[in-house]
């Protein structure tokens, strides 16, 4: 028998347009974009079908929308598998998709966490405001090689650091913006395949971000979080956690620390998992997976 494991993507899946068929043909999916409004205080519903593209990717939108047009992608799943869904084994989700992650797991309901969502956006986009940063991918250079780069382009107080592992030869590095372009000029000369910067507002899962932490841990303090029903397994350490509190503190790590992704889809393999399904915008998942072990299968619902 299969062993099925549920994705869900982060910040940059999201596109115009997205969620808008199954707000038309899923009552379940109009709900909650409905419900979101109510939440959020605007129409969440018409920034995500109509954009334009630069509200729609500012972070505090951006993580909402991808966030509630994820779920939404979940109930068509659900109205069309609903056997699939019960025999998910394990989720993960790639940094803001954590939170959706945690709500298929019964770790927090809908409302609550699309409440912390809208802070942690809000949070993040201020902590990028305030200091010029950015993310820079870089594609087909080995770790190590690009650890020493980063080491000799970053300079007295900057930071500059790997953010997120996400495949074999697929490293994002989070920093100062001064150092990025350092760093994007020395990986491309060194050799790297691609150097590509990142279209976010800065330096995500770096130092950076502890503003934003400082705000999300005043609203993480007052949520009740219960244990996971199934595993998830969490970016910052590529670990299944159960204890509320200790999955309070990594939501917290989570901001500031690189998200381990290549090591997460590792960690689900080696426990049988056999069988992937990535849920919400995009197929970018998908292509990481398949970078990680070829064979592999994964289908998509998309949005």
């Amino acid at each position: 028998m299969s062993r099925t494991a549920f994705l869900f993507p982060g910040q940059g899946a999201q596109t115009v347009g997205m969620g808008k068929e199954l707000y038309e043909s899923l009552p379940a999916a109009r709900q909650l974009f409905d419900q979101s409004a109510e939440i959020l205080g605007y129409d969440l519903a018409n920034i995500c079908f109509s954009g334009p593209p630069e509200t729609l990717n500012a972070t505090n939108h951006s993580q909402p929308a991808l966030f509630v047009t994820s779920l939404a992608a979940l109930e068509s799943l659900k109205a069309q598998s609903p056997q699939v869904l019960e025999d998910c084994q394990a989720v993960a989700g790639l940094s803001l998709g954590e939170y959706t992650a945690l709500v298929f797991a019964g770790v927090l309901e809908f409302e609550t966490a699309l409440r912390i969502v809208q802070e942690r956006g809000s949070a993040m986009q201020a902590a990028a405001e305030a200091v010029s940063s950015g993310m820079v991918s870089v594609l087909g250079m080995e770790l190590p090689q690009l650890e020493e780069l980063i080491k000799q382009q970053r300079g007295p107080d900057e930071t500059l650091q790997i953010a997120n592992l996400l495949c074999p030869g697929n490293l994002i590095v989070s920093g100062d913006q001064a150092a990025c372009l350092r760093l994007s000029e020395a990986a491309t000369e060194a050799g790297a395949m691609k150097v590509l910067p990142l279209a976010v507002a800065g330096a995500f899962h770096t130092p950076i971000m502890q503003p934003a932490v400082d705000r999300l841990a005043a609203v993480l303090e007052e949520i009740s979080f219960q244990p996971p029903r199934i595993p998830v397994i969490f970016n910052v350490d590529a670990q299944p956690h159960e204890d509320p509190q200790q999955i309070r503190e990594l939501l917290l790590q989570q901001v500031v620390s690189p998200v381990l992704w290549e090591d997460s889809m590792r960690y689900l393999l080696n426990t049988g998992i056999d069988s992937f399904c990535e849920i919400g915008p995009g197929r970018v998942l998908r292509g990481l997976l398949r970078r990680i072990e070829r064979k592999v299968n994964c289908e998509n619902i998309t949005c």
